[in-house]
This record gives structure tokens, sequence and C-alpha cells, in this order.
């Protein structure tokens, strides 16, 4: 007898704590007046209250922001399409958090319920000096101040898991072996708590993939990735010296290794946006850069998002889709009818069509492939689908 085909075993994606969607937003937390709706209204060029004292953002303002890239741009001038239709990043500004926060202190609950309904955060951290522009603990200290947001996270998820443990624990307690999922959902979330009172965010600690399928039906506040944002005095920032930037990594180093921290100055940022004529002379004339860009990548990417283009005369657009996504599930962002009858995907490179031109001359020099199902698309990926929905409908 002929040796039994082996089977293709589909391989399996890791998971990530967080929601699976594209519809992902992150936020802009930290105590009051440390530049966190200064810095929105610039990063979105929207005019919001950015005034003097504690709680001035009550309602989250939201705002989508193109992510910049420089092979859309490449893109868009080489086809020249009316539609020209980037990837965004949905930002969401949160009021200030004070200490007590999760007990209710200053607007804490509803607060700590905006943050919920994000998937990442941008944590703000005050180092600029500026006696127009008080703090609520009365002097500056970001270390002080990211301690405070942590802890009240913490005991917000603490609060939570007290409920939801009991609630399981029921179920268990019914079923017994049963239910093994119950079980398993059972102790992912008593490990957390553990961690939790020791300190540790739900970030922080290893899971496996089914305890990550267990915790990501609670969504806790400590287990959205985290962006540290150093927001400096202009001079401060242009010198590239603050007495806190050690300090902060040192911290970071410590209780979050790993953890991206990015410098910026709001102050420098407002000044660029309001006259933006000048804005280029200027920071040539004192030899430094604006950051935004910086930190609107890596936002988009904490959220373990990616893009795709198709690219024409017609449109060029980016298609944003989580990481480690099947074609089929990609074809789909465009068309429900292109998932349901997908055949295959044609793929090229970006770095192949701008050194070739042309998709002719991709196909000829053999850098143009035919991807079926299984396919993972990558980020930066040109993508035609071939589908056919006929032949879906007469099989049903």
């Amino acid at each position: 007898m002929p040796p039994k085909k082996k089977e293709d075993k589909e391989e399996v994606s890791p998971l990530y704590l967080g929601r699976f969607g594209t519809s992902l937003k992150i936020g802009i937390v930290g105590v009051p007046n440390v530049g966190k709706s200064t810095f929105f209204n610039v990063l979105c060029k929207q005019s919001i209250p950015a005034e003097n004292f504690p709680f001035c953002t009550i309602n989250p303002n939201e705002s989508r922001v193109e992510v910049p890239d420089e092979r859309f741009d490449w893109l868009c001038d080489h086809f020249g399409p009316p539609s020209k239709i980037p990837a965004f990043l949905s930002v969401v500004d949160i009021a200030g958090l004070v200490r007590g926060a999760s007990e209710g202190e200053g607007l804490g609950n509803a607060f700590l319920s905006h943050i919920s309904g994000c998937d990442a955060i941008f944590s703000m951290m005050r180092v600029f000096e500026d006696t127009d522009v008080t703090h609520v603990d009365g002097d500056v200290d970001p270390l002080r101040d990211t301690d405070t947001i942590f802890h009240e996270l913490r005991l917000k998820d603490i609060e939570y898991l007290n409920s939801a443990i009991d609630k399981v624990a029921k179920i268990v307690l019914k079923m017994g072996d049963k239910d093994k999922a119950a079980k398993t959902e059972l102790e992912t979330l008593e490990k957390a708590r553990e961690g939790l009172r020791e300190g540790k965010c739900v970030r922080k600690c290893k899971w496996g993939n089914r305890e990550i399928e267990a915790l990501n039906k609670h969504l806790l506040l400590t287990s959205k990735p985290v962006i540290y944002l150093i927001n400096m005095g202009e001079k401060e920032y242009i010198k590239k010296k603050s007495k806190w930037l050690l300090k902060i990594k040192q911290y970071l180093d410590v209780n979050d290794p790993g953890a991206a921290m990015i410098p910026f100055s709001g102050s420098l940022e407002q000044k660029l946006q309001d006259d933006p004529d000048n804005a280029k002379a200027y920071l040539e004339e004192n030899k430094t850069s604006s950051n935004l860009e910086k930190i609107i990548v890596t936002g988009f990417k904490a959220l373990g998002l990616m893009y795709f283009f198709t690219v024409g005369t017609d449109e060029v657009r980016a298609w944003t889709i989580p990481k480690h996504t099947k074609a089929p599930v990609a074809a789909g962002k465009i068309h429900g009818d292109m998932e349901r009858g997908f055949i295959k995907a044609e793929v090229y490179k970006y770095d192949d069509l701008k050194e070739l031109l042309t998709e002719a001359a991709v196909k000829a020099a053999g850098k143009y492939k035919l991807e079926g199902k299984n396919y993972e698309v990558l980020d930066g990926d040109i993508i035609n689908i071939k589908f056919n929905v006929t032949d879906v409908k007469a099989k049903k």
C-alpha cells in the first residue's frame, strides 16, 4: 500500500492579550495637567480645551490620526489615483486620574471605564517645569505620577477579579471536571489576582495560550500594552537633557522592562503647528526633529495592527488587519464576498514594485506570488484577490 499522504497542518498563531479586531483604540492616560490634551490637540490637529485645572476633559475626546508611511506616500505618487486612503490610529484623550480613583475620587470610576474602552495606553509623564501649569500634587515627579496611575489600575482590576472569580468558582463547583474551560479560567483569574496583589500588572506576567483565551474574556486594565510618553519642555527637548530621563529609564527597566519610552515636547509641537510655514526652518535651526510620527507608528503597532495595500490608478488604500491574519480574512476586509469565495491571493512586495516600477515587471522577475488560504499576510504586502462567489453559492 502506498504511504498515507500527510495532511498539511495549519500553523497556530500565537495569541495576544486584548481584543481581536481592527476597531481598536489607544487612550492618553495620566494625572491632571501633564499635557494630555495639548498632545491630543497637536496629534489630531483639533482644538479641545487644554485649560490649567484638573478634570478639564470630562468626556473622552476621540479622533482618528493618519498613520504616516513613506510606502503609502510613494504608492500614491506612483499611481496618482483620485482616491487615497491611509491607515488610521484611533486616539482617545482621557481626563486626569488622581489617587483614589479606584474608589471614586475625582471622577475616578467614569475615567476608569473610559480606559477600559481602550486597547492600549499612552502613559503621559510630565517632566517639564512651568509655574503657570499647576501640578495636582504640587511638584513635578513623573515616577510618583506613574505609580499613582498603575496603582489605581491594579486596584480596579483586583476589585473586578474578586467578583469575576466568585462567579466562575460557582460554575466550577457545580460542573467539576466536566467544564475544563471554566476550571482553566478560574485558575488563570486567581493567578492574575495574586500577581496584582504583588504589584505586577497582568501584561507583565507569563501566560500560555489557554490562559490568554481566558483573560481575553475580561480585558483587564493592566493587561493593555503601554507606551510611555515623556513630555519635556522645549529647551530640554532640543538639548536632549533632563534630570528625569535617566531616572525614568531606570524606573522602567525595573517596573516595565522592554516598554517603549518616547521623549517629546508638547510645547514645541504646538509651536510648530501654530507656524507651519516656518516649522521646517525652526527644526533645522535648532538641530532637532518632531517625534509625533514615531509616537503614532509605535501606538499603531502596540495595538497589534498592520496593513496591506491595494493599488491602482483609481485608488491606493491601506487595509488595516491584526497581525497573523490569513489571506481569506484579509480579503474579507475589502468585501465579504472575497472571503466567502476566496481562491488565491496574488502577492508582491512594495520594495520590488519600487525597484521594478510596474506589476508586469515584477511578474517577469518572478517576484509575483500566488498564495492560498493558509498564507499569513505580511505588513506592506500588495495584494490582488482572486475569488468566485458563484461557485460558493452553487455548493450550498
